[in-house]
């Protein structure tokens, strides 16, 4: 065994997040190894495992901190000096953050499993940086977070205490976990708040009258259903703006499929409600919906007068189940809206496509009055800065009614 390598501060070691591309794969690999063993030095029982790590994973280049020998107490004291100094950890938060952001626009990986091997490496990492002193298994990592959008009221708008007003801050909280624990399983994106939905929820209180909510369009007491809720940004949002709308009284109902999402999705809900008790607001509730083979019982045995879903659609079959699926939910006369993310990278590359063709006016289900959902308009949405992730490329809002 060699003598141990001096340990190196992230700030001096890491590649610059603009030359990543320039680096081989297996350099890149084994810095997020060595960020891992400085700030995530769990033990044995609960080193970090993931499904997708690549089947031969490329050698290891050295990265400048990483030590060959555990035993040389000089070096553990120095890792715990690196661990503490909240200059090196902030740089490394920085620069995960953007790597995360940009990981899905690198070239550099031989194969999506090393990327996708570096993205589960990079998010633990970074998720531990949220964990409580003491706490030992990052992966139950959850992170809370309260966020503030401008409610534009017009002329029409009334505050609780009933003064005429333009605008009001809508504040909503939110716990976001960690998805992707199980690389098998895509249906626990709905742990964490994406792009779209904040897109969505910006022009929702913008400008709430372009997407007709209003108390003319949706009278005094509408019915409103999220399909794919998941942390429930959208939901709570409408559940926060329609009084000072004047709609006091609609019913909201969250929906999603993963016990998980469910679990914290309910969790969001109260937190965002619970003080709210003495004062007008929406009755919303959270139920499971599978597309495939929807429940339509109880709360979700009437129709919706408006659906909405932002960033649901994850395989090519899914645009079809939630078409068939709204078409069993959705009233004569009611809206859905569909805001897509447009993926032109990644193993979601063209997923998009698969709504505008389910969606044709011709396919799915048949109403009473012998109409088929269908795409009425549609406007596009560029990503702005800091929203999303790097192989997120647009926003597309779909209207989608009934047509003969």
């Amino acid at each position: 065994m060699g003598p141990a390598r001096r340990l190196l501060p992230p700030s001096s070691s890491l590649p610059a997040i603009r030359s990543l591309n320039d680096q081989p794969e297996s350099f890149i690999l084994s810095a997020l190894s060595d960020l891992y063993s400085l700030y995530c030095p769990l033990p044995t029982s609960l080193a970090f495992q993931t499904n997708s790590a690549p089947k031969d994973p490329p050698v290891a280049a050295d990265s400048g901190y990483a030590s060959d020998n555990d035993e040389d107490t000089g070096e553990c004291e120095q890792g715990f000096e690196l661990r503490d100094d909240p200059y090196e950890r902030a740089f490394a938060e920085r620069w995960l953050t953007s790597f995360l952001g940009r990981v899905e626009e690198l070239t550099c990986f031989e194969s999506e499993d090393s990327q996708q091997y570096a993205i589960d490496k990079a998010s633990c990492v970074l998720a531990s940086f949220f964990c409580e002193e003491g706490e030992e298994n990052i992966e139950d990592t959850e992170i809370t977070r309260d966020y503030r959008f401008t409610l534009n009221l017009g002329s029409g708008g009334v505050k609780e205490h009933g003064e005429n007003t333009k605008s009001e801050t809508i504040t909503v909280q939110l716990t976001d976990g960690l998805a992707g624990r199980d690389n098998t399983d895509h249906t626990d994106v709905g742990l964490q708040s994406w792009g779209a939905a904040f897109i969505f929820t910006e022009l929702m209180c913008a400008a709430p009258a372009c997407l007709n909510i209003t108390k003319d369009a949706l009278g005094s007491a509408p019915r409103i259903i999220e399909l794919g809720a998941g942390t429930g940004l959208v939901g709570i949002a409408l559940g926060k703006i329609l009084p000072p709308l004047g709609v006091p009284t609609s019913t909201i109902i969250a929906t999603d499929f993963h016990p998980t999402v469910l679990a914290n999705l309910e969790a969001n809900i109260i937190k965002n409600f619970a003080a709210q008790r003495d004062s007008p607001s929406p009755s919303i509730r959270v139920a499971r919906l599978d597309w495939q083979t929807p429940d339509l019982s109880s709360p979700l045995d009437k129709q919706a007068d408006v659906l909405v879903a932002t960033d649901v659609i994850y395989d090519p079959e899914h645009a079809v189940w939630l078409r068939d699926c709204a078409a069993r939910m959705l009233k004569p006369g009611g809206i859905f809206w569909l805001m897509l993310t447009v993926r032109t990278t990644g193993k979601f590359e063209g997923i998009s496509n698969t709504v505008r063709a389910s969606f044709n006016g011709h396919d799915g289900l048949r109403n009473p009055q012998g109409c088929v959902l269908t795409i009425l308009d549609e406007k596009r949405f560029a990503r702005p800065s800091g929203i999303g992730r790097g192989d997120e490329s647009e926003y597309r809002l779909f209207r989608i009614g009934w047509a003969s």
